[in-house]
């Protein structure tokens, strides 16, 4: 599946190196197609301010319907 920029996900594994943990929501701002599928993606704060902006393979989220 492809994902694009302003899509929300919801992350399936932790990521411990950025503090971030599986469940967490995140919105896709950029999307990659070389050398392999990849996403970055931003995860905000409780006040929106950026908490983590990071690239995630494909096998690590997926896409989170409100």
């Amino acid at each position: 599946m492809r994902y694009h920029e302003h899509e929300i996900i919801r992350l399936l594994v932790d990521l411990p190196e950025h503090g971030l943990k599986k469940g967490e929501i995140g919105v896709i701002v950029d999307a990659f197609d070389r050398p392999n599928e990849a996403y970055e993606v931003e995860f905000v704060d409780k006040d929106g301010k950026t908490k983590v902006q990071t690239v995630l393979l494909p096998h690590q989220f997926e896409a989170f319907h409100l």
